[in-house]
C-alpha cells in the first residue's frame, strides 16, 4: 500500500513537472514520495528508486543540462533522495528495533511479576517459616508460617530482630563478619513472643547484596520430635525394666518354690542340725538374697559433663503440651550461673520425665494444680526440686521400691530413677510439704577451674 502510494506521488509529480512552464524547479518534490518508500525498501531498492527521480527531476525540469552544471546537478538530486531514504529506513528500522525491545520487556516484566506472584504464594502457603534478614538481624520479610511459629501477630514481625527469636543466628551474617557466604543446617533452640521455649531446626544461607550480606532462614519446629523421641525413650526404659525385673522375680518364686519344698521335708525330720535339706535351705536363703540385691548400676553409662540449664529448656520443651492439656500452672526458676553437672545426659532426662509425668498425672486430679521446678548449687552439689501442691504420698517409705502397693503402673519408675542417679553418684529424695509432694535431685557439680 505505501509503495503504491509512493509510486502515484511520484507519476502525480512528474506530470504536474512536465505540465508547468517556468523557472521553478519542482524535483525537491521527490524527497516526499522517497520518505514513504524508505520505510520499506532495501538499501539497494532504495539507491533504483533514487535514481528514477533523479532522472524525472532532470527530465522535467527547465534548466538546461550540460556535462558540467548538469551532472553536479543530478549528483545532488540523486544524493538527497538516496540520503533521504537510507535516513528514513534507519529511523522505520531503529523505531522497530525499539519497539520490539520495548515489548521484550513489558513481557519480561509482565513474566517477573507472574514469578514474584507465584513464589508470594509459595511463600506464604508453605508450613514452613521462611525469613529474610538484614546483617544485623532485623526481618525483611516473614511469611505467615513464621508469625504462627514465633506467636507474632500477623504482619508485626518485619522490622524487629531474629535474633530475639533465635539466639543462634547472631554471628551468621553480623556486620562487620568475613563476607564468606553460608550454606548450612542447624538445631537450635527458638523462643516465642511469650517466652515459651521450642526445638527449632533452621536451614539458612547468607547472600551478598550491595547493602551488605542478608540471611534467608527457614524454621521447622521439631519440638514434638523431641517429646516422642523422650516419651518414647522412658516407655521403652520402662518396658524393658519389667520384663527384666520379672524374669527375676520368676527366679525368686522358684527360688521359693524349692525353700517350700525343703520346709516340707524338714517339718517331717527332727534332727534339723545334722539335716542336708536345713543345710540346702541355707544355701537357696542366700541365693535368695543376691537375686533380691542385683543393682542395675552396672548396666548404666558413664557419666559426662551436661550442661543442666539446656537440659531443663529441652524438659521445658518436652512437657509443656501435657501440661497445656491438663491445664496445670507451672514454675520455672534456675539459677543462670548453674554449673555443669556429672550426669548421663538420657539417664537423668528420664528421671525428670518420671518425675513429672508423676505429678502431671497428680494434678490432673486436683484444682488449680501448680507444678515448681527450680534448680539452685548447694556447695559442691546442685540441686533439682520438683514439686507439686497434689497432696502428697500417703506412705512414703515405699516409694523407692519396685511393684509397691498403690501404684498406678508398676512402680518402677522411682525405683529406676534412684537407680539412675546412683550409677552417677546422684541421689534422688522424697520430702514432704504442706498439701503436696517435694522430690529432690541432687547431682555432683563439674567445678570449673575459676569455681575450683
Amino acid at each position: 500500500m505505501i509503495l503504491l502510494r509512493a509510486a502515484v506521488l511520484i507519476a502525480a509529480i512528474a506530470l504536474l513537472d512536465w505540465r508547468i512552464v517556468g523557472e521553478i524547479p519542482l524535483g525537491f518534490l521527490y524527497l516526499v514520495p522517497m520518505l514513504m518508500i524508505g520505510s520499506v525498501l532495501a538499501p539497494r531498492q532504495i539507491a533504483i528508486a533514487a535514481v528514477l527521480c533523479t532522472f524525472l527531476a532532470e527530465i522535467f525540469d527547465d534548466f538546461e543540462w550540460n556535462v558540467r552544471a548538469g551532472v553536479s546537478r543530478d549528483v545532488l538530486y540523486f544524493a538527497a533522495f538516496l540520503g533521504t531514504g537510507l535516513f528514513v529506513r534507519e529511523i522505520s528500522r531503529n523505531r522497530k528495533m525499539v519497539q520490539k525491545h520495548l515489548d521484550e520487556i513489558a513481557h519480561e516484566s509482565e513474566a517477573r511479576r507472574e514469578a514474584e506472584e507465584r513464589l508470594r504464594v509459595l511463600i506464604e502457603s508453605s508450613p514452613t517459616a521462611i525469613i529474610t534478614a538484614e546483617a544485623n538481624g532485623a526481618v525483611l520479610m516473614a511469611n505467615e508460617a513464621a508469625h504462627r511459629l514465633f506467636a507474632v501477630p500477623q504482619g508485626n514481625l518485619t522490622g524487629r530482630t531474629i535474633h530475639r527469636y533465635l539466639p543462634s543466628l547472631r554471628n551468621i551474617a553480623a556486620p562487620g563478619t568475613s563476607h564468606q557466604l553460608f550454606r548450612a543446617v542447624m538445631q537450635a533452640r527458638g523462643q516465642r513472643e511469650d517466652g515459651e521455649s521450642f526445638l527449632a531446626e533452621i536451614s539458612f544461607s547468607t547472600y551478598p547484596t550491595k547493602a551488605g550480606l542478608r540471611l534467608a532462614a527457614m524454621v521447622v519446629d521439631t519440638s514434638e520430635e523431641l517429646r516422642s523421641h523422650e516419651v518414647s525413650g522412658l516407655n521403652q526404659l520402662l518396658a524393658g525394666s519389667r520384663i527384666a525385673i520379672g524374669a527375676i522375680s520368676h527366679e525368686i518364686r522358684n527360688v521359693c518354690g524349692a525353700i517350700a519344698a525343703v520346709h516340707q521335708n524338714l517339718a517331717r525330720s527332727e534332727a534339723l542340725v545334722t539335716s542336708k535339706d536345713f543345710e540346702a535351705l541355707g544355701h537357696l536363703i542366700e541365693g535368695l538374697e543376691r537375686i533380691a540385691n542385683l543393682n542395675l548400676q552396672k548396666s548404666i553409662a558413664h557419666p559426662e559433663e551436661l550442661d543442666l540449664l539446656a537440659l531443663l529448656d529441652e524438659l521445658k520443651i518436652v512437657i509443656a503440651p501435657s501440661l497445656q492439656e491438663e491445664g496445670i500452672t507451672s514454675h520455672w526458676a534456675c539459677e543462670v550461673d548453674l554449673p555443669p553437672v556429672w550426669a548421663d545426659r538420657s539417664s537423668l532426662m528420664q528421671v525428670f520425665l518420671n518425675l513429672l509425668t508423676n505429678s502431671i498425672r497428680v494434678l490432673s486430679r486436683h484444682e488449680n494444680p501448680l507444678l515448681s521446678v527450680t534448680a539452685k548449687q548447694a556447695g559442691s552439689q546442685v540441686q533439682i526440686e520438683v514439686s507439686d501442691n497434689g497432696g502428697g504420698v500417703a506412705h512414703s517409705e515405699q516409694l523407692f521400691r519396685p511393684f509397691q502397693d498403690g501404684a498406678e503402673s508398676t512402680g518402677l519408675g522411682l525405683y529406676l530413677s534412684r537407680a539412675f542417679l546412683h550409677s552417677f553418684g546422684g541421689e534422688l529424695r522424697y520430702v514432704a510439704i504442706p498439701g503436696g509432694a517435694c522430690f529432690i535431685v541432687s547431682l555432683n557439680a563439674a567445678m570449673t577451674g575459676e569455681q575450683m
